[in-house]
């Protein structure tokens, strides 16, 4: 379990890196029941062992939007979260993992400064959610006001995320950490899906291919709560419409050149290489920037 949230808040830092599992074939959205809370915490964290495991986010991808000359718009932002008024903890869960890719966002351009509003929201959030004491709010804060400290501020967001996560799910409460991860992704996608309209690029097209992969991991992940109570049903509804629109989508993997080899906590870790190939159309992108768009709209207007 450990790291599976690192990669997945790292993923929405980084805005759409390649986040993928072993080529397993999709599998529908199926709702089940849930004989109490416990046993469904259990049943989700178990999933969630096999899903995360082989997804990995690469660093070549952190500065993709720079590098495309894209520029800073306040306007992608979830600016009508209003933390104050969120109740309710699926809110609240769901809430601080879009507000937590806004926070992202706002970091890779430097637009720290003007973070500090956004990160009291948060702070806000985690409070209701009884996890604000894994937030260290004041040297967030003060990492905040200089830039220089860019590093340090992403390391510190991933390891509270890090920390939410593992508590969470050891207080029997994993459903809200499936829900920080759904509200960050649908952010995270909405961001490349709405920069893609205006500057149309090869890369960050197959990267938005690629998300097939974490959808279906991100679909297993919930799946266990989709009969939780109706913000749910909603929840695995949205995503399932979502999925719908990547079926057609195929991508491939072959394994690339030598193998990486980097010494990581004492340890080799090797990684192999690997290019990727996606077949999407048009009209499937088409597909997906507009079924993104309406479900994070959705979900942001809902809180």
């Amino acid at each position: 379990m450990k790291g599976r949230i690192f990669i997945t808040v790292l993923c929405v830092v980084l805005l759409l890196p390649e986040c993928r599992n072993s080529s397993k074939q999709s599998e529908n959205l199926i709702l089940t029941d849930a004989d109490s809370l416990v046993s469904v915490s259990a049943a989700g964290s178990s999933a969630d062992e096999e899903i995360f495991r082989n997804f990995s986010s690469p660093l070549e991808t952190a500065n993709l939007f720079q590098v495309m000359g894209v520029p800073f718009t306040q306007a992608y932002l979830a600016t009508s979260l209003n933390a104050s008024v969120l109740s309710g903890s699926f809110n609240q869960a769901l809430s601080l993992g879009i507000l937590g890719a806004d926070l992202g966002y706002l970091n890779i351009y430097g637009k720290t400064s003007t973070s500090l509003e956004l990160v009291s929201s948060i702070k806000k959030l985690a409070e209701g959610l009884r996890v604000g004491q894994f937030f260290d709010f004041e040297t967030i804060k003060r990492l905040s006001l200089n830039n220089s400290n860019l590093d340090s501020l992403l390391y510190l967001s991933i390891d509270s995320y890090n920390k939410i996560d593992r508590y969470l799910r050891e207080d029997n409460r994993g459903y809200l950490s499936s829900l920080m991860v759904a509200g960050a992704w649908i952010e995270a996608q909405y961001f490349a899906t709405q920069v893609i309209k205006q500057y149309p690029n090869s890369l960050l097209r197959d990267r938005i291919g690629e998300q097939k992969f974490f959808l279906e991991g991100l679909i297993k992940s919930v799946q266990p709560y989709c009969e939780m109570n109706d913000q749910f049903r909603e929840l695995c509804s949205y995503l399932g419409d979502i999925s719908e629109k990547y079926r057609d989508v195929r991508i491939s993997y072959t394994e690339g050149g030598t193998p990486v080899k980097t010494v990581k906590d004492g340890g080799l870790e090797i990684t192999q290489t690997e290019t990727s190939r996606v077949e999407m159309t048009d009209e499937q992108l088409a597909g997906i920037i507009d079924i993104t768009g309406i479900v994070r709209n959705k979900l942001i207007a809902n809180n």
